[in-house]
């Protein structure tokens, strides 16, 4: 019984968020009818992409903690409900600011991955949490290719249906109603934990003292800035691609530009398991895959991934300023490949580090994570860079010192401590249990 509900708990927590994903950047590729209509220029269309992180940072930090204090079934209905109650409010806005508004609020549906993440984690052992988690994260973030691949398609520029005769608004309202009745299934299904002394012993774990001590550990911080450069990434491509295509290449089908865009989603999801499953063999073998880093297995995994990442945002520059479309989407697809890898590979360590608080860590890595989503669209549409092809290069830059930082504490005499030691004075010491010494 125990066994099925595991799997069952998976599926669910892997629907949510796939959906949530799709619902978060559900504007992505109606960018250029909503410019239209509201008069944007590609600098506020770059705004727009980047607000639809805005609150992910805080909010993924309180949900992590909350899905601890109270259980993820409950906490992950709630979000879903006022995400879809705001993303019909956005159908009918008539105004600007209106409709900025209801979706920076639609825009918090991404807080949903720390929830899933800790609920996972409450299902499953380490040997099988990377993977577990990988396919959970990767099916899930699958859901913005989904959202590129079908909205544009099902919700066609001369829609005309029922209630509106434009294809975003009845995009944003019928994907609002779904997310109420999911909410509805979630809560209704959902198992907080396998044991209730397993959601008992985490609930107790949720107090600001121990949120504080976890949160400033040097395994928290590091795998945070991890997560900047590599799912901060993957929102930024997802909120971007389809206008960069447009744009960069001159071409008005708002259905091709998508398609493309979707090619980076899909490998930034789907590929995401293997991130996962190559760091949990890793430390199930005991394999050094490099030997500056010996005996921390999942760390050596996770530091080729982020230097994977470096170099294909510079391939990324390199292939778009050749003017060839294709290469550009090919190089897109590695950019996702890369991003997947490493985002496998750090919610592999972040559970298996902090088991009792892995919801708190969860929150903060993955809130911080999102930074990356909100100022590397910035960066794409600068005015000061010369080509839409330069930006990628430009973030590739910034991305240099976090892996510089991870060099260092993935070092075995720092990595043997970095959930005792921090960077606040803290009388805690282990993941998760707070001394007087």
């Amino acid at each position: 019984m125990i066994e099925m509900t595991k799997w069952r708990t998976l599926v669910l927590a892997t629907i949510g968020f796939n959906f949530s994903f799709l619902i978060w950047f559900s504007f992505a590729p109606f960018t250029g009818p909503m410019a239209d209509e509201f008069g944007l220029s590609l600098a506020e269309i770059g705004i727009l992409a980047s607000a639809a992180i805005w609150l992910a940072p805080f909010g993924r930090i309180l949900t992590g903690w909350l899905s601890d204090r109270w259980g993820a079934p409950t906490v992950f209905a709630i979000v879903l409900t006022y995400v879809g109650v705001f993303s019909i409010a956005s159908a009918f806005a008539q105004s600007y600011s209106v409709f900025f508004v209801t979706r920076l609020i639609v825009a918090t549906a991404g807080i949903t991955f720390v929830i899933g993440i800790q609920h996972v984690s409450e299902w499953f052992d380490e040997e099988q949490l990377g993977t577990a988690e990988g396919i959970y994260a990767g099916v899930g973030n699958a859901g913005a290719a989904g959202g590129a691949l079908v909205l544009p398609r099902v919700f066609t520029e001369g829609w005309s249906g029922p209630i509106f005769d434009t294809s975003w608004r009845a995009a944003f309202f019928y994907t609002g109603i779904v997310s109420i009745l999911l909410a509805i299934v979630y809560y209704t299904i959902g198992e907080a934990a396998k044991s209730e002394e397993r959601r008992q012993a985490t609930a107790e774990s949720a107090t600001l003292k121990q949120w504080l001590h976890t949160a400033t550990r040097y395994g928290t911080v590091v795998l945070a800035l991890a997560y900047v450069m590599s799912f901060g990434l993957e929102l930024s491509m997802n909120g971007w691609l389809a206008t960069y295509y447009r744009e960069g290449f001159n071409t008005d089908n708002l259905v091709l530009a998508s398609t493309f865009a979707a090619t980076f989603s899909v490998a930034a999801g789907l590929l995401r398991p293997i991130g996962g499953y190559v760091s949990d063999l890793l430390a199930r073998k005991e394999k050094n895959v490099l030997p500056v880093f010996t005996g921390q297995y999942r760390e050596q995994w996770t530091f080729l991934t982020l230097c994977f990442i470096v170099l294909a945002m510079i391939g990324m520059s390199l292939a778009g300023s050749t003017g060839e479309v294709l290469l550009a989407v090919g190089a897109g697809f590695v950019v996702g490949m890369s991003c997947a890898f490493a985002e496998g590979a750090i919610f592999a360590q972040v559970p298996a580090m902090f088991p009792d608080s892995s919801g708190s860590v969860a929150g903060v890595v993955g809130g911080v994570g999102t930074v990356g989503g909100i100022v590397y669209p910035l960066v794409y549409a600068a005015p000061v860079m010369p080509t839409l092809h330069t930006g990628y290069s430009a973030v590739a830059a910034t991305m240099v010192p976090i892996v510089v930082l991870c060099a260092w504490v993935f070092q075995p005499h720092v990595a043997a401590r970095a959930t005792d030691d921090g960077f606040l004075v803290s009388s805690g010491r282990g993941a998760g249990a707070p001394t007087d010494d």
